[in-house]
């Protein structure tokens, strides 16, 4: 029997980066739920827990950073892949020292992309 497919949750509020995401990670076989807003990802969650999720840094009201705070308050442990389309070194010291699995800066490619997810989903010693 095959195993079942990681759930990726996508949070970005750009409808283009949550389409390419998207069609990029079920080309690799996961499921994927997208979410424009860390508001509406964080609404999801009384249904369904993703196995990873992939959280843009800078969206307009929840930011990634208010997620992630808010996903710790309530006990929550989700590996987290952040992406962002900023340089900002305190960005990258605040994600990797709140324990993120990965901070990539758009655009980034496919493979760093996917390798970042495989990581989050089935853990650093997943083949």
């Amino acid at each position: 029997m095959k195993p079942k497919a990681a759930l990726v949750a996508v949070v970005d509020d750009e409808f283009p980066i949550r389409k390419a995401l998207t069609r990029l990670l079920l080309s690799a076989n996961y499921q994927v739920e997208s979410f424009a807003s860390g508001a509406e990802f964080v609404k999801s969650l009384a249904t369904s827990v993703p196995d990873c999720l992939v959280l843009d840094i800078r969206m307009q009201g929840m930011t990634g950073f208010d997620v992630q705070t808010w996903l710790k308050e309530q006990s929550v442990s989700l590996p987290i892949v952040f992406i962002t389309a900023l340089d900002d070194p305190r960005d990258v010291a605040l994600a990797m020292g709140s324990g993120a699995v990965a901070l990539l800066r758009k655009p980034f490619g496919d493979d760093e992309f996917l390798a970042a997810v495989h990581t989050a989903a089935h853990g650093p010693s997943a083949g």
